[in-house]
């Protein structure tokens, strides 16, 4: 009870004072009487106090005593060093409270300051930019430059109710009660699964003003972008803003270029089932675009079928009369292709990593401008006649490094490496042979060989020769069918399906069919190439990528959920893809460096390929004609595996042109690397072109609307009309 504790008034029994003076101790002698100081001769001569009272004040002396107790601690307290524990002990609760609170406000403070200053507050009033992806080539050569398709802006006023209502029940319900962050309608999100948890001002915040980062320091400026938004803005402007400017997929921006693309249809024109498809597609528009997943857009559009049922804008009679809306899906912008079949296939997944966002964004691909320059010359030197043509090259962990899709992109831009579902013969029997390894079998054991004569199924054999029994590694290396199908029956074909799923193959596989082991279920090239790249890697799923993988280190290859086959059996497969190389149908492909592939033609030679990899490439080749009819002569082992070794002869032997020494510009003019004859060359986003020939230039463009050409050749420069396309009916 502090230093004075001695002085106190002690009120056990077994202090008190035997003289009972009340428990207190004098400092000096004690009063007694009211006075008693005389001296001798008995005159007063000094009075020592008040008459003593009856009842002293304990209490009083208690609480001065307490009070001094308290005084002298704090004056110690103070003397001790701040970083002393001394010093924080003993503080009141009052006095922490205060200064947490202050602390809370002063820290508050100065994050506001800090987000006002990053955040980009005087842009945010801005009118937008429509949104650009430039894709580079590894070396930083600029291949593809696309804009997004934006349509004019919609204004509230003139849009149906049904169209507004479809928007606010699945992403914002209050959206005209909060002041641009929402606490209520984030717990709701949190408990329902359903609507966003972010407003629609904080959303029109994060994909028009800032960058697609996800971090807690985003989303404290996303909310202060959206409260300067709620403070300049009407509700009604902000709400026109989200609209015209959301993605929607399929390259789509904004409500009015969704509606046309999607249904044919003015956004005020909108039925009510159109509306609630469209509003369902923000959540993920690439995986929800209903041109490529119309059973997820159909999903997602009951989702906000039942929100609109629960925010009360339509009863449930009305919820239950509305049914999935008909496609009308029309080609009003001629699709503006990107000149090469890689960035055609690159875009989609750009888009996804730039999430979908307002900034012009450069991605660096994983397209190598060397390889895919000795892909386009291994092409132009095949013998192909009136055929197409398709390769992929990719290293073992997917990324892919040169592309080609058809001989000539200016003629016909369909992608024949990602887009074709064709049979993928025999080298499906790459599955077929690693089911049966990894039961248990090895190289040198038999299976019967001869001729298949009884049963509805009677595969032949391509040279019409037959064995007794054959040995797997024999079998696989000279592509006996009657033996593929044997192996299949003896291990199942639901294993030989299995070993295809493990491997990545997603398409459809028939079970039970004893066809199947001989590659009759169809798949396209890059689905086929990423397989065998499973296999030479060695892991597995691979998933074809056109942007650079990154290493997800030691212990995030424990948990990224790849498999691997066991030493035994990936030394087995790889010694079956050798001898077919060096020994069996594909020595046409063979090379000075340790090489490993199957070759494969389907039924009437109407599909010829060879897949295989060397070094750190693994790369698949098709050859074959668009209308499915055969080509006489072709088989896997010829045409493709020539085009296959000519590649990587290149590829690996480094005998095309060097990368120059400087690098190039992303910002400079686009250079496709398909062909080489490069066709229109889309200058800017303003939709002119320019086609450079033998005899000159010519830039197509248009003039108020009107379609120009510039004609530059050796007589001068000549103005006369551009090709226009033909005008479609305006929509309703």
């Amino acid at each position: 009870m502090g230093m004075f504790r001695i002085f106190r008034r002690k009120d056990s029994p077994e202090h008190q004072p035997a003289n009972g003076h009340g428990g207190y101790f004098p400092l000096q002698d004690a009063p007694g009487r009211a006075w008693d100081d005389d001296d001798d001769d008995g005159d007063l001569l000094y009075r020592s106090g008040k008459p003593r009272s009856a009842t002293p004040a304990w209490a009083d002396w208690d609480s001065r005593l307490a009070q001094l107790d308290r005084s002298v601690a704090v004056e110690e307290r103070k003397r001790q060093p701040w970083w002393t524990r001394e010093y924080w002990q003993g503080r009141r609760k009052r006095w922490w409270a205060a200064r947490i609170v202050a602390a809370i406000i002063a820290l508050f403070i100065v994050l506001v300051a800090w987000l006002a200053i990053t955040a980009p507050l005087s842009k945010s009033l801005q009118p937008i930019a429509p949104p650009q992806v430039t894709l580079l080539a590894s070396d930083g050569t600029p291949i593809a430059r696309n804009g997004a398709v934006v349509e004019a802006p919609v204004d509230v006023s003139k849009l149906p109710p049904h169209v507004v209502e479809a928007f606010l029940a699945t992403e914002d319900r209050r959206f005209y009660s909060h002041w641009g962050v929402d606490p209520r309608g984030i717990a709701r999100a949190a408990f329902t699964g359903t609507g966003g948890g972010s407003t629609i001002t904080q959303q029109l915040a994060k994909f028009t003003f800032l960058t697609p980062e996800r971090s807690l320091t985003r989303k404290a400026r996303e909310a202060l972008i959206a409260f300067w938004l709620e403070a300049w803005l009407t509700k009604d402007e902000i709400l026109e803003r989200y609209l015209s400017n959301a993605y929607f997929g399929d390259n789509m921006y904004g409500l009015r270029a969704a509606s046309l693309h999607y249904f044919y249809r003015q956004p005020e024109n909108l039925k009510p089932n159109q509306a609630a498809m469209l509003a369902g597609l923000l959540q993920a528009p690439s995986a929800y675009a209903p041109t490529e997943h119309y059973d997820r857009a159909e999903r997602r559009m009951q989702l906000v079928v039942k929100s609109m049922v629960a925010a009360g804008y339509i009863t449930e009679a009305e919820a239950k009369a509305m049914k999935p809306p008909r496609l009308d899906v029309r080609n009003l912008d001629g699709d503006l292709p990107t000149g090469t079949y890689f960035a055609d296939w690159a875009l989609p997944e750009a888009r996804t990593l730039s999430d979908v966002g307002y900034s012009r964004q450069t991605l660096t691909t994983t397209l190598d401008s060397r390889l895919q320059e000795a892909a386009r010359q291994a092409i132009s030197r095949a013998r192909l006649g009136n055929a197409q043509v398709a390769l992929v090259a990719m290293h073992p962990n997917g990324e892919v490094v040169a592309m080609i899709g058809g001989k000539d992109y200016a003629q016909s831009a369909f992608n024949r490496a990602t887009q074709a579902q064709r049979q993928p013969g025999s080298t499906f029997k790459l599955f077929v042979y690693l089911a049966a390894l990894d039961a248990g079998m090895h190289p040198d054991d038999t299976i019967d060989g001869s001729e298949i004569t009884e049963g509805a199924y009677r595969p032949k054999n391509a040279e019409g020769k037959y064995q007794p029994t054959i040995t797997l590694a024999d079998a696989f290396a000279h592509s006996s069918n009657v033996a593929a199908v044997r192996l299949q029956q003896q291990i199942g074909s639901k294993a030989v399906i299995a070993m295809a799923r493990q491997l990545g193959v997603t398409s459809d596989l028939a079970d039970g069919d004893p066809s199947l082991a001989l590659g009759t279920s169809t798949m396209n090239l890059l689905e086929l190439t990423a397989a065998y790249a499973g296999v030479a890697g060695n892991s597995f799923p691979v998933k074809p990528t056109a942007f650079p993988v990154k290493d997800p280190g030691f212990f995030g290859r424990l948990f990224d959920g790849k498999d691997s086959f066991s030493s035994r059996t990936e030394s087995d497969m790889n010694d079956l893809l050798r001898k077919a190389v060096n020994e069996g149908t594909g020595r046409a492909a063979k090379l000075s460096i340790p090489n490993y592939g199957k070759t494969g033609t389907t039924q009437d030679h109407r599909d010829a390929l060879f897949v295989g990899y060397a070094g750190d490439l693994v790369v698949g080749v098709w050859v074959g004609n668009d209308d499915d009819t055969a080509m006489p002569g072709v088989y896997g082992g010829t045409t493709p595996a020539r085009i296959w070794r000519d590649f990587m002869t290149q590829a690996i032997g480094k005998k095309v042109a060097p990368r120059p020494t400087s690098r190039p510009n992303p910002q400079g003019p686009v250079k496709p690397l398909d062909v080489a004859d490069v066709g229109d060359i889309p200058l800017g986003d303003s939709g002119a072109t320019l086609n450079i020939d033998g005899e000159g230039a010519t830039i197509n463009g248009q003039i108020d609307g009107e379609p120009v050409g510039i004609r530059i050749d050796g007589n001068g420069v000549q103005i006369q009309p551009a090709p226009s396309a033909t005008p479609q009916a305006a929509p309703p």
